[in-house]
């Protein structure tokens, strides 16, 4: 009886250890964020403004001697997809990055409204880069971090509510 029970347990233990649910706290800050030990996803209520926040603990050469960087959002995408408007990225441009404990961006105003619907939209997962314009006129992709999309919709709705 017991072996059937520890077999069960076995088996689930590494589906649970591999999730990546997106997690809530309220408070004077309300936050929702997921995290895969690279790099952390967030969506925030910072002093009435809805912001997103993507932050790499130990970014790329380039990322971390940079200014400014764009950054990528791609929901759900296909298997070897790569960062493009035609695989559905959508782009936040030239935006200043924080640099303190790794690379961070902070991203606020009708862009981050349209992220929070489209990461609230995803299925099953959720792709973040750091991107530029190549000097061949591509785009060079840097620090691209995949998260996992559940409770994502329900998550982010909280921070929403209270962000007006």
């Amino acid at each position: 009886m017991l072996k059937p029970i520890l077999t069960l347990l076995a088996l689930a233990l590494p589906s649970v250890a591999l999730a990546e649910d997106w997690a809530y706290e309220g408070g004077d800050v309300p936050i929702a964020y997921v995290d895969n030990a690279k790099a952390q996803f967030q969506f925030a209520c910072r002093g009435g403004d809805l912001t997103v926040g993507f932050w790499v603990r130990a970014p790329h050469k380039q990322v971390a001697g940079a200014s400014t960087m764009s950054m990528a959002i791609t929901p759900d995408p296909a298997e070897g997809a790569k960062v493009s408007a035609d695989a559905g990225s959508r782009f936040a441009q030239d935006m200043p990055l924080i640099h303190s404990d790794g690379a961070s961006m902070i991203v606020r105003g009708p862009v981050a409204r349209q992220w929070a619907s489209i990461a609230q939209r995803a299925r099953t997962t959720i792709q973040l880069s750091y991107v530029r314009t190549g000097k061949s006129g591509g785009l060079d992709v840097f620090d691209s971090n995949s998260f996992g999309a559940g409770g994502s919709s329900a998550a982010i709705k909280q921070v929403l509510d209270k962000c007006g």
